[in-house]
């Protein structure tokens, strides 16, 4: 708990977890830019003087909720992950755990890291190296995952295992983009499966 002090001297105290959550869901749907300060308060649930205290700026509060959006994030798919019994499975519940997060309320409100790339990226080096981190983990991830499923024999030896983790990648990247315009479960449910022949 943080424990930050209210104008008659009384400490409040708040979850810093939870309020990055709410935080996360203002800037995946409104954008880094269009994110105000009011908007952050009133979705925390904080008054904008807490706000301040616990963080410098609005810039502070998105790399706060970026990292707490990647920790979740990394969590949740290293669970779905584990689920597989060989690298093709565990592979396949990484693509499926994208889709399911591309359609519906959650592919609407978007991904924050793409959010980063193209609005912060370009003009913020601190944000750039998060931005490029995260999805060279993902990549090595992906590429692990193959090579697991080449040992173990569920994918095919003649695969490039880096082209293929970054085709996928660009796949999945590109699912959430799509999913934010607005897309059913069964397409993208559909591109899942077409990603999955890429391993053949």
């Amino acid at each position: 708990m943080y424990s930050v002090s209210r104008s008659r001297g009384r400490p409040r105290e708040f979850d810093m977890d939870e309020a990055l959550d709410k935080a996360v869901s203002v800037f995946c749907e409104r954008g880094y830019h269009a994110s105000s300060i009011a908007d952050l308060t009133t979705a925390m649930e904080l008054a904008s003087g807490s706000v301040y205290k616990a963080f410098k700026d609005k810039r502070a509060v998105f790399l706060a909720a970026f990292d707490r959006y990647k920790a979740v994030r990394d969590a949740h798919l290293r669970a779905a992950i584990d689920k597989g019994q060989n690298g093709r499975e565990q592979l396949r519940h990484a693509i499926d755990f994208f889709a399911e997060s591309s359609h519906g309320a959650e592919g609407r409100r978007g991904c924050l890291v793409i959010s980063g790339a193209a609005e912060l990226a370009t003009f913020d080096a601190e944000i750039a190296l998060r931005v490029t981190s995260s999805l060279e983990r993902s990549e090595a991830l992906l590429g692990g995952l193959i090579r697991l499923g080449q040992a173990d024999g569920s994918i095919a030896a003649s695969v490039d295992d880096q082209t293929t983790a970054r085709l996928i990648l660009c796949l999945l990247q590109g699912m959430r983009v799509v999913g934010k315009a607005g897309r059913s479960k069964k397409e993208m449910q559909a591109v899942a499966d077409a990603a999955l022949k890429l391993l053949d």
